[in-house]
């Protein structure tokens, strides 16, 4: 005679679940690692306001190679390139991510960065470092630049150099300098006008100082950062017998004194 228990059905195993779950962190993984170089270009761009642009990247987030354009904005029609490629490395470790940037144009050695995340901001610091840039780049920032015309070396050189942003508040440390070396404008015909130094010095209140190496076009001020804004005062002037030639240039870069002409941001 055949009983009338019901025979228990057998539980759903779970095994496949975890099978599930390590095949989505797999595809997670690959994602994160294999990200394109494309999409860090996207982020830049958008963070920038097109003002930076990662053009025909290669490779990956983390490593891959791209031209550097340096634009007026989205949509600007003034853009400048860097000659070359930079070639990117980013390693990402328990307390930041660590860069490096390979610019052959510029920079005899990568410029080494680490940014960590803070409460409520980041903090990326530079390890200290020299680079030479072409002053035709600022033309590709719009306004004043792309009317000025610039041409002439940009050295950079930082130390201890560190910036953290807390909130909309911004905190520079150390010191990076500028050296303008032969500098000179589509605006004058003296070529060059000079060369000058500017100097960022981080603090509780860091602090910018603007002066002339030497030159025709004499070139002095000084500025200061409060953390959310940037106010600076300056002169411009020419040397004697050379007010002619600086006569237009100095109509343009500040409200016109006289013989000076007064620079005033923030």
């Amino acid at each position: 005679m055949l009983s009338s228990t019901p025979i228990p059905q057998a539980r759903p195993r779970r095994g496949w679940r975890w099978a599930l779950l390590g095949a989505l962190a797999g595809v997670l993984a690959a994602v994160v690692l294999f990200a394109p170089a494309r999409w860090l270009s996207a982020a830049l761009s958008s963070w920038s306001q097109g003002r930076l642009v990662l053009a025909n990247p290669r490779g990956t987030v983390w490593n891959g190679t791209a031209a550097v354009v340096f634009a007026s904005g989205a949509g600007g029609t003034q853009a400048v390139s860097l000659p070359g490629l930079v070639h990117w490395r980013m390693r990402p470790g328990f307390s930041g991510i660590s860069a490096s940037l390979d610019l052959p144009c510029c920079a005899a050695q990568p410029l080494e960065l680490k940014a960590s995340p803070r409460a409520g901001g980041m903090l990326v610091a530079w390890q200290d470092s020299r680079s030479r840039w072409p002053a035709t780049l600022l033309m590709g920032l719009g306004a004043p630049w792309n009317t000025l015309k610039l041409e002439g070396a940009l050295d950079l050189s930082t130390k201890a150099f560190a910036m953290q942003w807390d909130g909309p508040a911004l905190r520079i440390a150390g010191q990076a300098t500028l050296d303008a070396t032969d500098v000179s404008s589509s605006l004058s015909t003296l070529r060059p006008m000079g060369s000058y130094r500017l100097t960022l010095e981080g603090g509780s209140r860091p602090t910018l100082l603007l002066s002339t190496r030497e030159g025709s076009l004499e070139l002095n001020g000084s500025g200061s950062w409060t953390g959310t804004s940037f106010r600076f005062n300056g002169e411009a002037s020419a040397a004697p017998g050379r007010e002619d030639a600086l006569s237009n240039l100095l109509n343009i870069i500040g409200r016109r004194d006289n013989a000076r002409s007064i620079i005033t941001l923030g």
